[in-house]
């Protein structure tokens, strides 16, 4: 059953739809917006929904893409079908068409984050880029066609600019050879698409040749000289030679148009759809809308919800929930205190969610799918149609009444005004229980306490009420489920100005049973008030213990990695450390036996000397495995002369500098000061540093630097997902290492995406005097997503 003109007027629907039309990326796009209606198929709305939710995820990740403005061809390609001819705007919208597509299947198929409903219609998609690379090579404008649309087109062309140059040098000739001064100005001007001399009309007799015109003031005539008459012909035969060839190449293209047409309209159709899932992503976005649940039973949870025609950051976010528990909902409260907005709000977003779009309430919101929404709303009072309030809402009752089922939404506001309250408020009950006996679900405001009675009495029925504050005597707009409001009317009253008298006159007319219900009300109102106070100040105890509690988790599991990778670490030290030791004594147990087994004579001093350097090597390298000193014995070394007291000197078994504070004894062993630990070695076991040592050691630093800026350096750096500034900063000190290691080819990951970082690194990479050149990557190297850098 199609929703009423009326339901969606009154619930403000075709407000949103402009909104919805002023997102659209193409025309067809903005048509589709406008004739768009809500489904009350289950399963459409849910495809509906999947559409838009995958075109907002595609766009967070990818951005939105390219549509270029593109136009309907459909009917340009249907007459080129029927052998017409094609204008080149035309078949610049054709062109305009093929690229898009194209653009749409890059798209698609380039860093493809997820899968998406979306996909088939991508896929769908078919190039052309043959037609469109012919089409934009032979039509530059509107009305220029290129000399490369053909060949014959350059050479007529060619014999065009010829013919002109003639004409002008013959007509130059002319007005120097004597003749300039029977003319009015001495220029070269056109009349009918044939050059002419302005003469002077006393002196027309004189000038052989044919008049094309006259001046308005009758003073001059326009004369083509006799000379220049060939010239002329010749020049109009050439254009005209034009003219047949531009359109043999517009029927051309035209023809090929036609062969695509099934191409041409389906990819217009496709893009159509593809670019209204993004519009519709695009107001979600513009609204801050969120993807809400999906119910397949009859009920809906509307949570921070807000009307999408309300400033996002003033209106105040209501929930409202029906359904379930409850069928019907009584709304009281306070006029202007957002009964209406509620009704709309819940009204609207229903539209909105079986239109396929997102709706401005939190994520955690449910809507079910209904197959009609049927409201009453507003004074519709008519003059013409003689119809009071009363009527006119009787009017709309009926209809509803007729359309009602059981899968419908009713929203009612004001229910049974306009006339006695005491009959008002009985038809009113009569008319919820009429709607309740059809199943459908309903939310009704009212004044009458009746109502509020009845529903507290009656089973299914629940009291609403938009909240009062009774202190400042002003609405809060939030909408309390479960507890009937006060209509306020004394507190307003005396607020606008109205006597106090009058209103305490107006109070002691109340009958005693309306006085004690009100009380109770407001009793409630001030408990229910006292709680929710309560309870938000527990909820946010609540809130700063859970956020506390998963930091200290977080940062405890922290510490726990932590000491486990210490111990994996240190076991595997140890378990290295006690091989290296098993595989030492081994090896020296083994030397130890080759040379017992030697007779005495026979053991040379060069061959004890060599195999201890070679138990020394083993050892030391051993040791290397786990030791974190570095070893910088070198056994060639030879002192040049003996170490006295005050020397600089290298111990090279723990690579430390020192200064010796005793000559060697006479076994060979010196005291040396190395920093703060004195120590004594062995005399061969230092290595002695003259007064440029301190440099030596410096170049020694920077060359261990260097060693290890070689061993870790990598031919490509990856910059994807940085900011322009943070990259030039990585890749300032990238090409010094690069330049360190001695790496003159290198590659820059920085991604396609729109293009924003490739901008910021060829900047910087323009005015860096380490960089020789610098190109895109070709096929294989990551074309446009990498720059090779050459550094100097």
């Amino acid at each position: 059953m199609p929703y009423t003109q009326k339901t969606l007027s009154m619930l403000e629907y075709d407000k949103v739809i402009a909104m919805l039309a002023a997102c659209a990326f193409t025309e067809g796009a903005r048509e589709k917006a406008l004739c768009l209606v809500p489904s009350g198929d289950e399963r459409t709305v849910l495809r509906r929904q999947q559409v838009t939710a995958d075109a907002r995820r595609l766009a967070d990740a990818k951005g939105y893409p390219s549509f270029g403005g593109v136009k309907d061809v459909s009917g340009a390609v249907s007459r080129a079908q029927r052998g017409a001819m094609l204008q080149p705007l035309e078949l610049l919208a054709v062109a305009d068409l093929l690229r898009v597509s194209r653009g749409l299947f890059d798209y698609i198929k380039t860093d493809k984050p997820f899968e998406t409903v979306l996909d088939e219609t991508f896929s769908l998609i078919v190039t052309n880029r043959r037609l469109e690379d012919t089409i934009t090579r032979s039509i530059l404008a509107e009305d220029q066609i290129a000399d490369e649309a053909s060949e014959e087109l350059a050479d007529i062309r060619r014999k065009i600019r010829t013919a002109n140059n003639k004409i002008k040098d013959t007509l130059q000739k002319f007005i120097s050879g004597g003749y300039g001064k029977l003319l009015q100005e001495n220029i070269v001007t056109m009349r009918n698409d044939r050059y002419v001399v302005p003469v002077k009309v006393e002196h027309k007799n004189e000038v052989k040749g044919l008049v094309h015109d006259t001046s308005a003031s009758g003073a001059t005539v326009f004369i083509e000289p006799i000379s220049i008459v060939e010239a002329n012909n010749e020049l109009k035969l050439l254009k005209n030679k034009e003219e047949r060839e531009i359109e043999k190449i517009l029927y051309s293209l035209s023809a090929l148009c036609a062969e695509a047409a099934d191409t041409l309209t389906g990819n217009y159709h496709l893009i159509t759809e593809i670019s209204f899932a993004f519009s519709c992503a695009s107001l979600a976005e513009q609204m801050r809308a969120s993807a809400v649940n999906h119910s397949s039973e009859k009920a809906f949870n509307l949570r921070r919800a807000v009307h999408p025609l309300l400033d996002r950051e003033t209106a105040v976010p209501i929930d409202v929930r029906l359904g379930g528990e409850f069928d019907t909902l009584v709304i009281t409260g306070p006029n202007t205190g957002g009964k209406t907005v509620t009704l709309k709000t819940a009204g609207l977003l229903a539209l909105m969610y079986q239109s396929g779009l997102q709706i401005p309430a939190s994520p955690n919101s449910v809507m079910c799918v209904f197959d009609d929404v049927l409201v009453d709303i507003g004074d519709e009072q008519s003059i013409e149609q003689s119809l009071s309030t009363f009527s006119a809402h009787m009017v709309n009752i009926v209809e509803i009444l007729k359309r009602v089922t059981g899968n419908s939404l009713v929203l009612l506001d004001e229910l049974g005004a306009g006339t006695d309250p005491i009959e008002g408020a009985a038809l009113a009950v009569s008319v919820l229980e009429e709607l309740r006996r059809r199943g459908a679900l309903i939310a009704a405001t009212t004044h009458y306490a009746e109502l509020k009675a009845y529903a507290i009495e009656t089973e299914g029925v629940t009291n609403a009420s938009c909240e009062f504050d009774i202190e400042t005597l002003r609405p809060t707009y939030k909408l309390i489920i479960g507890t009937p409001g006060k209509s306020n009317a004394f507190a307003i009253s005396e607020r606008l100005g109205l006597p106090a008298e009058i209103v305490a006159h107006a109070n002691t007319l109340i009958s005693g049973d309306s006085k004690r219900f009100e009380n109770v009300i407001e009793k409630l109102e001030a408990d229910r008030i006292r709680m929710e106070r309560a309870r938000e100040e527990a909820e946010r105890l609540k809130v700063e213990y859970e956020a506390f509690k998963a930091k200290s988790e977080a940062e405890i599991e922290k510490a726990r990695a932590e000491a486990r990778r210490e111990t994996e670490r240190a076991q595997a030290q140890a378990k290295r450390m006690v091989q290296s030791a098993r595989e030492s004594s081994e090896y020296i147990l083994n030397e130890i036996s080759t040379l017992k087994k030697k007779r005495a004579e026979e053991v040379k001093k060069e061959e004890l000397e060599k195999a201890r350097q070679s138990i020394r090597a083993e050892l030391r390298a051993k040791s290397g495995e786990y030791d974190p000193i570095e070893d910088l014995t070198d056994e060639s070394y030879v002192l040049p002369r003996p170490v006295v007291k005050g020397d600089t000197v290298l111990v090279m078994s723990i690579g430390q500098v020192g200064t010796v504070l005793s000559p060697a004894d006479k076994n060979g062993i010196v005291r040396v000061q190395a920093g703060r630990v004195t120590t004594r070695t062995e005399q061969t076991n230092l290595k002695l540093i003259e007064k440029q040592g301190s440099k030596t050691q410096k170049d020694k630093d920077k060359s261990a630097y260097r060693k290890t800026v070689v061993k870790s350096f990598s031919p490509e750096l990856d910059i994807r997902g940085m900011y322009g500034d943070d990259a030039c900063f990585m890749l300032d000190k990238y090409l010094d290492d690069a330049a360190l290691a001695g790496i003159h080819t290198v590659r820059i990951i920085h991604g396609k995406g729109t293009g924003a970082l490739k901008a910021a690194v060829w900047q910087f990479l323009r005015g860096d005097k380490r960089v020789d050149s610098y190109r895109l990557g070709t096929f294989g190297e990551g074309d446009a997503g990498v720059t090779v850098v050459e550094v100097k």
